[in-house]
């Protein structure tokens, strides 16, 4: 009788307990191997038949890499593995639907010679925002749409730095820096900058800036000097932009799609496929982790102490 009841206790434990704790953690087991396959698999490129148009779809701030789960975000990673699903030899061209306020410089740099050297017809169509660094990355085409009412535009470069010396004198805090020498904490925020210092900046800001300005001139064939009268952080309307030479037209994403089958010889309607990036097995792992989304005092005194450059829009 004893043993009997010890059975249907550990029945009981396995029905009530075990099993859909195995059930939850198999099916977790199948999403992740699901999803790290569509993330390398370049089948969708390959369904129907004829020749066809790729639109890549560019959506959020341009970094170096992601640190969380998410499929927002633009990367130079994320960009070379949405080409590389687009090599596909039906593809005869690639339409790039940018929507971003721009960010890293040399993310958006990566991403611009990414696209200048990839070896089909490259057209980009600006959705909501292509601005600064989303502009930057734009040039890399062959052709660029604007919708009318996108904005665009942001031409220049900034760093930000926090200042909080007079908030750690209220709290009470004292930081102690030891450096190799007076200029290796620039952009400290436990003090002002010196006159000297951000002189010192502002030559960074000004070469990184001619570069942007010497890339928007060959891109759309314009001179240096009237890109800089233009390149002064003023964002513009798809249909200003137009005005100004910044884009070839103004049109709707059906009308970029038209010009890229255009551009890669398709006679007739071509068919469409869409590429997203698809959070890989190691970004969806993180998205599995909690995490709270407010940062730490150390991640946010990480960000204020490390100096960075970025073509980026500051929207109000």
């Amino acid at each position: 009788m004893k043993n009997r009841t010890i059975l249907w206790i550990f029945l009981a434990f396995v029905v009530g307990f075990a099993l859909p704790v195995c059930s939850c953690v198999g099916t977790g087991f199948l999403t992740v191997g699901a999803l790290s396959r569509m993330a390398g698999d370049p089948t969708a490129a390959t369904l129907g038949t004829g020749d066809a148009v790729a639109v890549l779809y560019l959506s959020g701030t341009i970094s170096s890499d992601v640190t969380a789960y998410t499929t927002e975000g633009i990367t130079p990673e994320r960009v070379s593995d949405l080409l590389e699903r687009a090599a596909d030899p039906t593809i005869k061209a690639v339409v790039v639907r940018v929507n971003s306020p721009g960010g890293s410089v040399v993310a958006s740099d990566e991403i611009y010679h990414r696209l200048l050297e990839f070896d089909k017809p490259v057209v980009i169509w600006m959705s909501e925002m292509a601005a600064s660094g989303g502009y930057y990355i734009s040039c890399g085409g062959d052709y660029v749409f604007a919708h009318p009412d996108t904005l665009t535009g942001s031409i220049g470069v900034i760093s930000q730095f926090i200042n909080a010396e007079e908030l750690m004198k209220k709290i009470g805090v004292d930081a102690v820096v030891i450096t190799s020498g007076p200029r290796k904490d620039i952009g400290s925020p436990f003090r002002e900058m010196t006159e000297e210092e951000q002189a010192l900046w502002r030559e960074i800001i000004d070469e990184v800036y001619d570069n942007f300005v010497e890339v928007v001139a060959q891109a759309r064939d314009l001179p240096v000097e009237e890109v800089r009268e233009l390149a002064d952080g003023s964002i513009y309307t798809g249909r200003q932009a137009l005005e100004l030479g910044l884009v070839d037209q103004v049109g709707t994403l059906d009308d970029a799609v038209a010009k890229a089958a255009e551009l890669g010889g398709i006679e007739g309607k071509p068919r469409v496929i869409e590429l997203k990036p698809t959070p890989t097995f190691s970004e969806l792992m993180l998205g599995f982790q909690s995490r709270s989304v407010v940062p730490t005092l150390e991640e946010i005194l990480n960000w204020a102490g490390v100096p960075a450059l970025e073509f980026r829009f500051l929207a109000p």
